[in-house]
């Protein structure tokens, strides 16, 4: 059996068909499909019946995909710990977490990092998506949730607090008549949108965009209402908080998977962003 094959019929049991498969490997799906054909020839089953538009598991292929998830599985660890044993303090840490994190508290500092530090490199994926540290896109994590990856370790380093804000002028209207501004229905599930929509009794919203900053410029612009981290809006001097009572707030956590935080340039690099949210009153727990 070639392994390369087996790799091939493993993003297609994720996927569900050739096409997608093809994307996600970079080639054709005539390629897909020869490396599928291989697979069942060296291995004497039938993997997946082949309808139109689908490619469904057989009762076969779903045992097989099975173990190649878990071979996949121990394929990431075995990455995860090397890069663990070569990182050092002149390697690149890589660090997803959300926008308004990234360039209100971390990039801020990153001054203090490189003094400490000259030949340690920081990326940051600010992305409000989840970055998946299980199959390496990301050594740490910040997220406002805990982590869903079962081995990685956790650590709560603060919270975020909101508020509703207003540029003055618009924040002189009553509640009940102000515009609300919030995220798109893909993030429908925060819970300080949810606050928002609770807030809202069924008005809608007069903006939406799954960007604090794309909102915060909404706000200032006299379009309404946002829901925005206090740290955020306390520090806009166009803007004021508006007297309602603030939603409630989320906690900070720094993740990584113990196999990184031996790596020496992972640990200054997680002692390094909780003191970036140690440094803001606003940001402790």
């Amino acid at each position: 059996m070639d392994w390369e094959d087996l790799r091939y019929f493993l993003v297609l049991s994720r996927c569900g068909s050739l096409s997608a498969a093809a994307r996600e490997l970079g080639v054709d799906h005539a390629t897909v499909g020869r490396r599928i054909a291989a697979l069942e020839a060296s291995l004497g089953l039938r993997l997946m019946d082949r309808l139109p538009r689908s490619r469904p598991l057989t009762e076969d292929g779903a045992a097989i995909a099975a173990v190649a998830e878990r071979m996949d599985a121990l394929a990431e660890e075995a990455l995860r710990r090397s890069r663990g044993a070569t990182l050092t303090l002149s390697g690149a840490v890589r660090v997803s977490l959300p926008p308004v994190l990234a360039t209100l508290c971390v990039a801020p500092r990153i001054g203090t990092l490189r003094r400490l530090h000259p030949r340690l490199k920081l990326v940051l994926l600010a992305t409000a998506t989840f970055a998946a540290l299980d199959r390496g896109e990301a050594d740490i994590a910040i997220r406002m949730s805990r982590p869903e990856e079962p081995d990685a370790v956790a650590r709560r380093i603060g919270s975020m607090r909101f508020a509703l804000y207003a540029r003055r002028d618009v924040a002189e209207r009553p509640t009940e008549d102000l515009e609300l501004i919030g995220f798109d229905e893909s993030l429908g599930h925060l819970s300080q949108q949810r606050w928002l929509h609770k807030l809202s009794s069924g008005r809608g919203m007069a903006f939406e965009a799954n960007d604090l900053f794309a909102q915060q410029a909404a706000v200032r612009a006299g379009a309404g209402a946002a829901v925005l981290p206090s740290f955020m809006g306390d520090d806009d001097e166009a803007l004021v908080r508006l007297p309602v009572e603030p939603p409630p707030k989320r906690d900070l956590w720094l993740i990584a998977y113990p196999d990184l935080r031996r790596s020496p340039a992972v640990r200054a690099v997680m002692d390094f962003l909780a003191d970036c949210i140690a440094a803001d009153p606003r940001l402790r727990p």
